[in-house]
């Protein structure tokens, strides 16, 4: 149909009528649907539905309602478009996997991160949550615009007032026509530090913005890839970030691996993931992984990838972060409607936008406080004049023919206003009491405070803004939470596999055999029981630990050799195993020679390789020499002792250059020395005499003497003691030393010795791999020369030697300085007990 036909047919130009009908359309969703005001972040529907369910009072405190009720109220009073498009807002607003801070509290099925529909309606309840009641705060305060709904019969807020920055915090998502918006959601407690910056720093660049907000936090929490794109989003409003879920390689107990998932990108669909993962290893796209078991459940995610016996877990891994929504971007257009119209906002722009509504909410507050304030004021000053003027008031009142006679004769008589004198005709008996009168002076002296603080408030921007800095505090205080996701400072093509393995502290075992393993250090937990303690190996029955330590996922640990020789390899390249598995071979994880064994090992910080290594053999030679030596180390390992034969170097500490050396030895001597005695050497050379040793005796332990601790001892048999440092002076070294502990048929040998302070507790392992933990607060601590007493029994092992011995102990650190405390306050421990929970 042409144009003309159109026109002269049905009177308008088809042409026309099509451009201005597609205008409406697009500018009502733009308006009215699809984009979040930068105020409070909301779109029509989320503000109408919060609008509603305050309407029905479901404030926290509150019962839930059921979800058809709200949605019905929405619906019907606020929002015209059916409860098929309010009910799924709803339920993405109450989700926890969607949400950073949920806005409703709900009880039912809400769908799931599997992608799982959320129950129907009529099923479920919700009420508002904490956050979306300081979203409501101060509304009926005449704190924003209103306008009628859309048939006119009621009003409606056209935003709200917005205490918590929502739209950062929250993020949102949607599509307009010919637009789109999709804003991260952002960690709450780093938005109050950045607006209080602004604040204070008005002229601040996006950088120092960033000071403060260091990323998106999402729900699900997992790893954010370095930060160009996300300054490149903050500073021009678009943007890309990438996301990478959290995993780990785990030792399974059939000897296999497996890459254990434990956090996901935002947004991903969990069972979506694991299909695509089932259906690349079944085109034999790749190849290695035998199952994908889930093993999510409300305490958390845990898809398990179960590998073939020959895969190369990192391999896999490395495939399908390219391969699958492991990795994945996230794409930041930051648009939002500022006074009506859709706008590409940086990060400051967005929140100065949202401070500017906070003042404004603010000054109109504060006006609306105000104008009660002196409102009531005016009408306490009547009352305490009528109450002055008591006999006159009721003369009048009781000589007048009409209240509005009283009235009248009342505002002659004593100057009032038409408010006071009909607050005083409305005022009753008991207000003439004494004790009513001192309460309305309080009140009065109290009303003319507030009202001056009100008057000064709004005469000084400054202070008003010193007002809402100190808000931005207490709401972080009341509010605020710990950041979720951690992000890698470099893109993901620069990121080492190290920097995406969380940093926490493990215990790892050396066996006798070459076994190595890491656990948890949750593992161990103390006790006051009286078992036989937790087998810390299985499967074989012959192998024994021979060393136990701690480290950090992120640490350099240093294997010694009986040769002298060095080995390196990160903490978290040791695979996890559970407390029976066996461990790995280490000459499957380093270049160590099959006639070698690791005797000794040291776990250093990554970023710092300064300082000295001191080294001892059994036999008392000690050396010393620059931990700088140690930075490049071969696959094949480096030459760090020229050991004599016959003799074996069992022991390496890292120490300062003014340290003092401690060696001890089996038959209970000791010698304490300067470290400065021991003149550092080059890495190949031999070591000096450190203790010179009776024909038939050996060290079997070094340890440094620092500040105010003691020395701990312990015996195969399980005696031990510990006596202060102050009993043993400083000597030359290379003499004999002096007693330290009195060892006797029924004691045994000396086994190790190390100093300890009060809040340590050490981990002792025993011959037939049990490990057990013990607080150091519960041995005795006795003189240098005497015997000791029992601190644990070996008691033979159904599956183990009843020759049993202590092999080996190791100091823990302070559990106030670990990274999450293990031990819950507990009972002192009998002397002589057995330290731990028996499986």
């Amino acid at each position: 149909m042409s144009d003309k036909i159109a026109r002269d047919f049905f009177g308008v130009n088809i042409t026309d009528e099509l451009k201005t009908s597609y205008m409406d359309y697009a500018m009502s969703v733009i308006i009215s649907r699809a984009l979040p005001d930068v105020r409070d972040g909301l779109k029509p529907v989320q503000r109408r539905i919060l609008t509603a369910m305050n309407d029905l009072n479901l404030v926290p405190a509150s019962p839930h309602r059921k979800s058809a009720k709200i949605a019905g109220d929405t619906s019907g009073n606020y929002h015209p478009h059916g409860e098929a498009i309010i009910y799924p807002t709803m339920v993405r607003m109450a989700q926890v996997f969607n949400a950073r801070y949920p806005l409703i509290d709900a009880q039912g099925n809400m769908g799931s991160i599997d992608g799982d529909p959320p129950a129907a309606m009529r099923y479920t309840e919700m009420r508002m949550s904490p956050y979306a009641i300081e979203m409501l705060r101060d509304l009926e305060k005449d704190t924003v615009e209103w306008g009628d709904n859309y048939d006119q019969t009621r009003r409606e807020p056209l935003t709200l007032p917005s205490r918590i920055p929502n739209l950062l915090a929250n993020g949102s998502s949607g599509i307009a026509v010919g637009m789109a918006t999709n804003i991260p959601p952002h960690n709450l407690s780093e938005l109050c530090d950045g607006l209080v910056y602004l604040i204070d720093h008005p002229d601040c660049s996006t950088e120092d913005l960033m000071g403060c907000i260091k990323g998106p936090d999402f729900p699900t929490a997992g790893l954010i890839l370095g930060t160009g794109g996300m300054k490149k989003a903050y500073e021009t409003g678009h943007g890309s970030i990438t996301m990478q879920a959290v995993t780990a390689i785990e030792h399974m107990e059939n000897g296999r691996e497996a890459i254990i998932v434990t956090e996901l990108p935002y947004q991903v669909n969990k069972t979506s993931l694991i299909e695509k993962i089932a259906r690349l290893a079944k085109d034999k796209k790749i190849d290695g992984i035998s199952d994908i078991p889930d093993y999510s459940d409300r305490n958390g995610m845990r898809i398990q990838i179960e590998l073939k016996k020959d895969a190369n877990a990192k391999k896999i891994l490395s495939y399908l972060y390219k391969h699958t929504d492991l990795r994945k971007s996230y794409g930041i257009i930051m648009l939002a409607l500022v006074d009506g119209a859709p706008k590409i906002l940086s990060l400051k722009e967005m929140m100065e936008l949202y401070l500017k509504h906070r003042y404004d909410v603010t000054i109109r507050k504060t006006k609306y406080d105000l104008r009660l304030a002196l409102r009531r004021a005016h009408i306490v000053e009547g009352l305490l004049t009528a109450i002055d003027n008591i006999d006159r008031v009721i003369s009048i009142i009781r000589g007048s023919s009409s209240a509005a006679e009283a009235r009248t004769q009342l505002m002659q008589t004593f100057g009032l206003t038409w408010q006071q004198a009909t607050a005083i005709l409305d005022m009753q008996l008991r207000q003439l009491a004494g004790l009513e009168r001192t309460k309305l002076e309080d009140e009065l002296v109290r009303l003319l405070k507030s009202i001056a603080f009100m008057e000064d408030l709004l005469s000084d921007k400054a202070k008003l803004l010193g007002y809402i800095k100190d808000d931005l505090i207490l709401l972080k205080d009341t509010h605020g939470d710990n950041r979720r996701t951690r992000i890698i400072n470099k893109e993901a093509q620069d990121i080492g596999e190290d920097e995406l393995i969380p940093r926490e502290n493990n215990i790892v075992t050396i066996t006798k055999d070459g076994y190595v393993k890491r656990m948890p250090l949750d593992t161990f937990r103390s006790s006051y029981k009286t078992p036989k303690g937790k087998l810390a190996i299985g499967a074989r029955e012959l192998d024994r630990i021979n060393n136990i330590f701690t480290a950090s996922t992120d640490s350099i640990i240093l294997f010694f050799s009986d040769r002298g020789k060095v080995y390196k390899l990160k903490t978290f390249e040791i695979p996890q195993a559970t407390r029976q598995q066996q461990g790995t071979a280490v000459i499957n994880l380093i270049g160590i020679e099959p006639s070698e064994k690791i005797v000794a090992n040291l776990a250093l910080d990554s970023s710092e390789l300064s300082g000295y290594l001191v080294m001892a053999t059994e036999k008392g030679e000690v050396k010393r020499c620059s931990l700088e030596h140690f930075r490049s180390i071969r696959s094949n390992g480096l030459l760090v002792f020229d050991v004599e034969k016959g003799d074996v170097m069992r022991w390496a500490l890292a120490t300062g250059g003014s340290d003092e050396i401690i060696l001890v030895t089996a038959e209970g001597m000791s010698i304490r020395f300067a470290e400065q005695d021991v003149r550092a050497s080059g890495r190949t050379s031999g070591g000096v005499r450190g203790i010179k040793l009776s024909p038939n005796d050996r060290v079997v332990g070094m340890t440094l003497a620092g500040g105010q601790g003691r020395l701990l001892c312990v015996t195969e048999y399980g005696y031990g003691k510990q006596t202060d440092l102050a009993e043993y002076r400083q000597q030359a070294r290379g003499g004999k030393g002096v007693k330290t502990f009195k060892c006797s048929d029924k004691t045994g040998l000396l086994v190790n010795a190390v100093t300890v302070k009060d809040k340590d507790t050490i981990l002792i392992a025993a011959s037939d791999r049990r490990t057990i933990r013990l607080k150091i607060r519960d041995i005795r601590e006795t003189g240098r020369s005497a015997q000791g007493l029992r601190i644990i029994q070996l008691e033979p092992n159904k599956i183990a030697s009843p020759e049993a011995r202590v092999v080996s102990i190791e100091r823990l650190p302070n559990p106030d300085d670990l990274q999450k405390e293990i031990d819950a306050p507990e009972p002192r421990q009998p002397e002589g007990g057995l330290g731990i929970v028996d499986e």
